[in-house]
């Protein structure tokens, strides 16, 4: 999600969150209003009718909705997600929806539409996601790696009660209240429960370690023995301030060895360009790389461009991942690149990344029943399932990835870890490192890599760079009292950071215990902008992104947020 900016220059803003797209269709239209991108398959429909999802430039411009009616057709719904309407059309008359004024694309009226209701019927749309055979990770399982005794922690929006992860969500205990239960995560967000209100966390943890037990072993995760330890950093809207991804990152270094955590996943981003060598986000991966964890990060969901690459996903130590498209099938010569996945270099330090990539179109994993983006978007699979697309979910699939190789190598550090991931990876929809990397994961290829080890002679960062700069550009409220804007060196706990007092700190359980982070209070948070009908909470749309040609749809950008997932 992405919260729209202010027209002033000069305000910086807070936050980590879910998908930050670019409208990758959009993009050729807009330069012209004269043609729309029609989606092949519409112009292939030469007799009757045709269903189609037509997105407009300007929501409030009816012209479109006129031009359909003048050509024989008939607008069915309004589709403000969208920014469009659903409708049907003669089949004659679709070569003339290109040159509509004011139309931005014309699709298919297949993925874009979602279908049924809460608890209601599935999807109609046939799901299809290979990564499992893609990437190898079958012929992990047969050689006897399926994640056990590994734990990967996941900081994100919760984890859902769902049957493919029961009982392997490692409880956590509260050092300073002894006396209080275990509770099922480290909740640093002021909601009162654990649970994943939002729908993005439960997705990636069913890529990273769902067992198929809802599926008869059907819509299986990549390490499905493996553990999962939650760090909810993120509330109802997908809300969290760098702050307390900060603290989550510090709270997993310091209770690593207790909960067994070899793998931290990093499925979100922020915009900022502030050089790694100086960014507090840079310095807690890198603390969590130099304790011995392999740390994944999404590239994001900003591409095509170059420089595009979020932060922390500009780090050199860690694992950066991109997307590509399996198209249902395990071959690689069918993938494509979607748009959406950011490319490289590095804005701030010219750094190639992202490191490789995995499947992110089109993948099925866990529901989180009742959660916001559940709700939103209701295409389900199976039931327990639906689909998503983006570098969220390519990031929870290398996880997964990382937490077979942990289990079959179980000395292997994260700079070995890297390296395999990087040797062995195979080309696959693009040569261009800035695109891909070393290209797709292999990881049966990666558990017998070549001698070698990643991250030689890199600088690290010295964590002393602003607080403020490693947020980027979206803006934070905290659900206070005040209702206090997160801006400057204030952090979300309403301290004022102390760059010095957190990277001069051995983290342990005990530093922990008596960190600011520890003896806060954590408060609620949600998007913010001065403009009134942006103000408190309030979601106001989403876009469908795809590729420029409009030949593939891949789920739906949320403004205010950027976790890097979107729902199809």
């Amino acid at each position: 999600m992405h919260l729209r900016r202010r027209a002033a220059a000069g305000v910086v803003a807070s936050l980590i969150a879910v998908a930050g797209l670019a409208l990758p269709a959009a993009r050729a239209a807009e330069s012209s209003n004269a043609f729309a991108v029609v989606d092949a398959r519409v112009l292939a429909v030469h007799t009757g009718d045709v269903n189609v999802v037509v997105q407009k430039l300007n929501a409030a411009d009816r012209g479109p909705e006129t031009a359909i009616e003048d050509l024989g057709g008939t607008v069915t719904r309004d589709l403000p997600i969208v920014d469009g309407f659903a409708a049907t059309v003669p089949a004659t008359a679709t070569g003339q929806l290109a040159g509509i004024p004011g139309v931005r694309a014309v699709t298919l009226d297949e993925k874009l539409h979602p279908q049924g209701l809460l608890g209601g019927s599935t999807t109609t749309v046939q799901p299809k996601s290979a990564f499992i055979k893609e990437i190898r990770a079958d012929n992990m399982w047969a050689s006897g790696a399926t994640g056990q005794g590994v734990t990967v922690a996941l900081l994100d929006t919760g984890i859902a009660n769902v049957q493919d992860v029961a009982g392997r969500v490692v409880p956590v205990r509260d050092d300073l209240n002894l006396l209080s239960p275990p509770s099922p995560c480290e909740n640093l967000t002021g909601e009162p429960t654990c649970d994943d209100n939002y729908g993005h966390g439960t997705f990636i943890a069913g890529l990273i370690a769902g067992n198929g037990a809802a599926s008869n072993g059907a819509w299986k995760g990549v390490a499905p023995n493996a553990n999962l330890v939650s760090v909810k950093v993120a509330g109802a809207d997908g809300s969290a301030d760098v702050s307390t991804v900060l603290a989550g990152i510090q709270w997993v270094v310091s209770f690593k060895d207790r909960y067994g955590i070899k793998v931290l996943n990093l499925s979100l981003g922020t915009d900022s360009t502030q050089s790694y060598r100086v960014d507090p986000l840079n310095f807690a991966v890198e603390k969590a790389w130099d304790s011995g964890i392999t740390v994944v990060v999404a590239a994001s969901n900003r591409g095509p461009d170059p420089a595009t690459i979020s932060k922390p996903g500009d780090d050199p130590l860690v694992v950066t991942v991109g997307a590509v498209d399996d198209m249902g099938t395990p071959g690689l010569g069918d993938d494509e690149l979607p748009d959406f996945s950011s490319r490289g270099p590095t804005a701030a330090d010219g750094l190639a990344k992202p490191d490789v990539v995995a499947p992110g179109g089109h993948v099925v994993s866990l529901r989180a029943p009742g959660s916001a983006v559940d709700v939103q978007y209701p295409t389900y699979v199976d039931g327990a399932y639906r689909r998503g697309s983006g570098t969220s979910m390519s990031t929870g699939i290398v996880s997964g990835s990382v937490a077979l190789l942990a289990q079959a190598n179980p000395t292997w550090t994260p700079d070995r870890i890297k390296y395999a991931l990087t040797s062995t990876a195979r080309s696959a929809a693009s040569d261009d490192p800035m695109a891909v990397g070393a290209g797709l994961v292999d990881v049966y290829g990666a558990r017998s890599a070549p001698a070698g080890t990643a991250n030689q002679n890199v600088a690290r960062s010295n964590g002393l760079g602003s607080l403020d700069l490693s947020r980027g550009s979206v803006q934070l409220a905290l659900n206070d009292p005040a209702q206090t804007v997160v801006s400057g060196q204030m952090t979300a706990q309403l301290l004022l950071w102390n760059p010095i007092v957190y990277t001069t700190t051995i983290w342990s359980p005990l530093t922990w215990d008596v960190t600011d982070f520890a003896g806060s209070r954590w408060y609620g948070s949600r998007w913010y902008d001065q403009a009134d009908e942006l103000a408190g909470s309030r979601w106001y749309g989403s876009r469908w992104y795809g590729q420029l040609d409009g030949s593939r749809w891949y789920g739906s950008r949320w403004y205010g947020s950027r976790w890097y997932g979107g729902w199809d």
